[in-house]
């Protein structure tokens, strides 16, 4: 790792904690400098606003999510592995993530930046699962997984165990239910979902596997 990557990485984790401390209306690019006592002149070269610290924290956690990825076995199982990787991202930035995630609602400007941010990252996702992300159907194949996402990091806000048990319950509940919108959306017939897997799951058609659902129903 480059001098320069290791001193964005050190400005980004500074700038996550202090909006764990203090709030994400306290950060700026200066403010994470000095909390982590960083040299001012070369934040301001590597980062010209707060925007940029999140869009590098994306580019990691996709980077993350990325390295070393499975390319064999189910797709759903691919994107599970993905997803889990891109969560243990996000939990080693924990108290900040929550913090940012508290703050969101408060600044529809960065709520929305964070939706379309989140909706590139779900092209990644499914790029690295081996799916297109590509055209009409790549676009309703990125916003069926980031319901599915957005479904998952949901039950990691409330997941305070170790192993994260509770979100990947979910995670696995949200990528079946994906599933069944594909084949839904395929016009073929469903398969029956288990009882325990009722709920509120979001069920998005084709966030991941029409065509493969198509060719192994």
């Amino acid at each position: 790792m480059s001098s320069t990557e290791r001193f964005e990485q050190d400005l980004v984790r500074a700038a996550f904690e202090l909006g764990a401390a203090q709030g994400w209306r306290r950060v700026s690019v200066a403010a994470a400098a000095r909390h982590g006592g960083l040299d001012l002149d070369r934040a301001r070269r590597s980062f010209a606003c707060t925007g940029m610290i999140l869009a590098r924290f994306g580019r990691l956690a996709d980077m993350h999510a990325l390295h070393g990825a499975a390319t064999d076995g189910a797709v759903r199982d691919r994107l599970f592995d993905l997803i889990m990787r891109r969560i243990d991202f996000l939990q080693q930035h924990r108290a900040g993530v929550i913090a940012l995630m508290r703050h969101a609602p408060t600044d529809p400007l960065l709520a929305c930046w964070l939706t379309r941010a989140n909706l590139a990252a779900m092209g990644w996702m499914l790029e690295g699962a081996g799916i297109s992300s590509a055209g009409l159907r790549g676009a309703i194949r990125k916003r069926g997984l980031l319901a599915v996402w957005a479904w998952t990091l949901r039950a990691w806000l409330r997941d305070e165990s170790e192993d994260l048990s509770a979100t990947m319950a979910a995670l696995d509940v949200a990528l079946m239910r994906a599933e069944q919108a594909a084949l839904q959306f395929a016009g073929l017939p469903r398969a029956p979902v288990a009882a325990d897997s009722a709920g509120d799951a979001p069920f998005t058609p084709d966030p991941d596997l029409s065509d493969e659902a198509a060719d192994n129903a």
